[in-house]
């Protein structure tokens, strides 16, 4: 069965750096563009970062340009997000996404808490 299992959250000191982790198994990975969304508490969903099936394009929200950078490797069907100059804001649960046409699928999620 599909499966998306997220690791690497956890807490850090504002300034900080964590690397998440999401593992993929169950569906044809390189088909999929991949996506990191984040939910904070009482917020929405957002759009963190996406990445193409090839790797060969990125994009970000505003407000982590400059601080995370999305790859994957498709050999290890696996999708990172390198976080960098951690905010407290950036405190969220963190969900791993795989799209592909009406495909549609979603991790359990991480807990990525920046405080000091």
């Amino acid at each position: 069965q599909v499966q998306l299992v997220e690791s690497g959250g956890g807490l850090v000191q504002p300034g900080g750096s964590l690397r998440l982790s999401c593992a993929a198994s169950g569906f044809t990975f390189s088909r999929y563009a991949m996506s990191w969304y984040r939910q904070a508490p009482g917020k929405e969903r957002e759009l963190v970062a996406t990445i193409t099936r090839t790797g060969g394009s990125t994009n970000y929200a505003e407000s982590v340009k400059g601080r995370f950078t999305i790859s994957r490797d498709n050999a290890k069907t696996t999708v990172y997000l390198q976080m960098n100059s951690l905010k407290p804001e950036d405190t969220a649960v963190y969900y791993c996404n795989a799209r592909w046409w009406d495909y549609d699928y979603w991790g359990q999620g991480t807990q990525v808490t920046v405080s000091s």
